[in-house]
């Protein structure tokens, strides 16, 4: 059963299953730290085309996060040697970058996490690469909607299982898979924390959602089934039917009256086409 904590700025913060509750200064941190991550992928849409390597790619996120005064919260994260983790149509999550061409047709989640003065900004973006087939552009469309029914839920009072069963029943309505392998967490001054925020849930359950929660929301939908596998590198997750996958991710906070969404795009770019 989880607890909760009430914790300020000069805190010591453990990674011990307690849900953190953040003050006005948390909240200040993961608005400067969601927007910079909301940035890099804006500036990211124009270069996302045929023949750009994901190396390449990976590059401009650790120019930028180091220009806009962070460091890639993945670099060296569990060993992870790179600035952002891109993830190529039935790669569900954390592709690591190569010199691997993008190719027409390809969709390419994008996931960064800087970290900016003591706080992550955690979000990913779908990017489509030049003529995608309808088929895909819906999946993309679906997952990006999923992710917004899920935020919605997220308000005092109601549970984190609310926010699960609407991502299942918008995904399983056009007959999608849901991923249950991986799923949102806790986010702020620790990179991943309580608590665990399924996209697949019965609503009513799981904990009560309280001003000051910090977490991630960032369903993995699939176009055939949910089941995933772990490729021997130890990182990259495909889907067992190759089928393709898509993601969206934003890092929001609960307040009074609803969640604010720290990572959104200041530039609109919110979902493809951009």
């Amino acid at each position: 059963m989880n607890q909760y904590q009430t914790v300020t700025d000069s805190d010591v913060i453990l990674r011990d299953g307690t849900i953190k509750l953040h003050g006005p200064e948390g909240f200040e941190g993961m608005r400067r730290a969601g927007k910079l991550a909301a940035e890099i992928l804006d500036a990211l849409a124009p270069l996302v085309k045929p023949g750009v390597t994901t190396a390449t790619l990976d590059d401009v996120v650790r120019q930028l996060t180091i220009e806009g005064g962070a460091v890639p919260a993945t670099l060296g994260y569990r060993g992870y040697a790179h600035s952002s983790c891109i993830s190529i149509n039935h790669v569900v999550c954390h592709g690591i970058p190569s010199e691997k061409t993008l190719k027409d047709g390809d969709i390419v989640n994008i996931d960064v996490t800087p970290l900016l003065d003591g706080w992550h900004g955690d979000s990913s973006r779908m990017y489509l690469v030049g003529d995608v087939p309808l088929k895909a552009r819906k999946l993309v469309d679906v997952t990006y909607e999923c992710l917004m029914l899920g935020i919605a839920q997220a308000k005092p009072g109601n549970r984190i299982g609310d926010i699960g069963a609407a991502i299942q029943r918008h995904a399983e309505s056009q007959r999608y898979g849901v991923v249950r392998e991986f799923c949102g967490h806790g986010v702020g001054r620790l990179f991943h924390d309580a608590p665990e925020v399924v996209h697949a849930a019965r609503a009513g359950t799981g904990p009560v959602l309280k001003p000051g929660m910090f977490f991630t929301i960032e369903p993995m939908i699939n176009l055939g089934r949910p089941p995933v596998k772990l490729l021997e590198d130890g990182w990259t997750a495909v889907t067992r039917d190759r089928s393709l996958s898509a993601q969206f991710e934003h890092s929001i906070g609960i307040t009074e009256d609803g969640c604010e969404i720290f990572t959104a795009s200041p530039q609109g770019l919110h979902k493809p086409p951009y």
